[in-house]
């Protein structure tokens, strides 16, 4: 059964990890990441852009598959199915749909246009269950068309937003969607430090994971981060054994052009980078405590 995000990302701001939001784009990539998370006993957010969301055939069809592979996988590990970068419509259709979770991404309105609606999508999510992340500063790069020049949050903004009483708050720290540039000049630690001052226990979330130094996200965690987005460096672990396959002609042996057998070298990659990904979150074993 899907869970709201809320408890996983309180207890993993109390012990000091992160739980990972793996962005899903079909069949393939959801089954490798709930099938990983089962593995090793690690809760997982199943993050859905509304592109891949239109993508999947729409949000009504993404919930019936999230939900028949936890029945028929034996799924037994904490899982939240979050709106990623959702318009304000957006919330509103996943509410509908059966989400456990929604993300507003308010952070391009001017911040008293970002309250307004945010207190609104609180009280609609929170009155069905729901877990509503918000956000404040803008994330590096492009997200199904909202282009973010990666601005640092305003620390009072972001305590504003806090107290409209959401789940947990992104605020942007010079962090990128895709792939990071070779001048990328890191994460901003002072910002993130004053982030954390002033909403105190909120769970905070780092999106643009991919790429991001070990070194920096263990950091990051240190300083409150709860959560952190993956979904690029799925795609390129997924690219990259597709192709393979492809340029060893294994596609021309035998049924290679199956499809079950052409995805399952990408499949089998995607469980391997969220592995990776898992232990070095530390969420690794926390679905059991």
């Amino acid at each position: 059964m899907l869970v709201s995000a809320t408890e996983m990302l309180k207890k993993a701001k109390a012990g000091h990890y992160a739980v990972g939001q793996f962005n899903i784009n079909n069949l393939e990539w959801t089954k490798s990441i709930l099938l990983t998370a089962k593995e090793l006993r690690s809760p997982v957010i199943l993050g859905v852009s509304e592109g891949a969301g239109k993508y999947m055939g729409g949000y009504h069809v993404v919930v019936g598959m999230v939900n028949g592979m936890l029945k028929d996988l034996d799924i037994d590990v904490p899982v939240a199915l979050h709106l990623d970068h959702g318009s304000f419509e957006g919330c509103y259709k996943c509410i509908e749909a059966g989400f456990s979770s929604i993300m507003f991404d308010g952070s391009h309105y001017p911040i008293d246009e970002n309250v307004q609606k945010t207190t609104e999508l609180v009280k609609a999510a929170h009155g069905r269950g729901l877990s509503l992340e918000a956000e404040v500063g803008s994330i590096g790069g492009e997200e199904d068309g909202v282009v973010g020049m990666g601005e640092c949050a305003d620390p009072k903004e972001c305590k504003a937003i806090a107290d409209l009483g959401v789940d947990f708050l992104a605020a942007g720290i010079g962090n990128i969607h895709g792939k990071y540039p070779a001048n990328w000049k890191g994460l901003s630690f002072e910002t993130l430090d004053a982030v954390q001052q002033l909403t105190g226990d909120l769970p905070l979330v780092l999106h643009g994971g991919t790429g991001i130094p070990a070194d920096m996200i263990k950091k990051a965690i240190s300083l409150g981060v709860a959560k952190i987005n993956v979904n690029t460096e799925c795609q390129l672990s997924f690219a990259d054994a597709t192709r393979k396959y492809i340029e060893a002609g294994k596609d021309l042996e035998g049924k290679g052009f199956d499809p079950r057998k052409l995805l399952a070298p990408g499949a089998e990659a995607i469980k391997a980078t969220v592995r990776e990904k898992m232990e070095l979150f530390g969420s690794v074993g926390k679905a059991d405590e």
